[in-house]
């Protein structure tokens, strides 16, 4: 993904999710409009689930949680404040990552991750490389 436009950025990002849920056998549940925390449903197994979908073009994979936005592109709120249940997360090179929000929270991740495929040498942080997929 080589995009400095951040809404065509989240276009690519919300149609991975839909095309990642839907290879791994899901029904997609779209809402028909942009006021809930969530970006998708999906359902499998009479379970459903809340999706909030997150790319990034950045050089080292950051994914930032605080929403922001407004004339002043000031901060607002915080998307893991509200019941989602999946992240969904995108890099710059079209890697993907399901990550519980359970487990941001109860690790105590309130503002930003960062994307990556192996443990950080120094094991600190949270390792995100547990939680990334392929899409077959």
């Amino acid at each position: 993904m080589d995009t400095n436009d951040r809404k065509l950025t989240g276009r690519i990002g919300l149609s991975m999710a839909i095309n990642f849920f839907t290879v791994k056998g899901c029904t997609v549940c779209l809402p028909i409009n942009d006021t809930q925390w969530y970006d998708l449903i999906i359902e499998k197994n009479g379970k459903f689930r809340t999706v909030q979908c997150k790319a990034t073009a950045t050089e080292d994979g950051t994914i930032d949680f605080r929403c922001t936005g407004g004339t002043d592109g000031g901060v607002y709120d915080n998307a893991l404040n509200h019941p989602i249940d999946i992240l969904f997360c995108v890099n710059k090179d079209l890697f993907i990552w399901v990550i519980p929000c359970k487990d941001l929270l109860e690790a105590g991740v309130t503002r930003s991750i960062r994307l990556r495929t192996e443990p950080t040498t120094n094991g600190q942080g949270f390792q995100t490389y547990k939680y990334y997929r392929k899409l077959n």
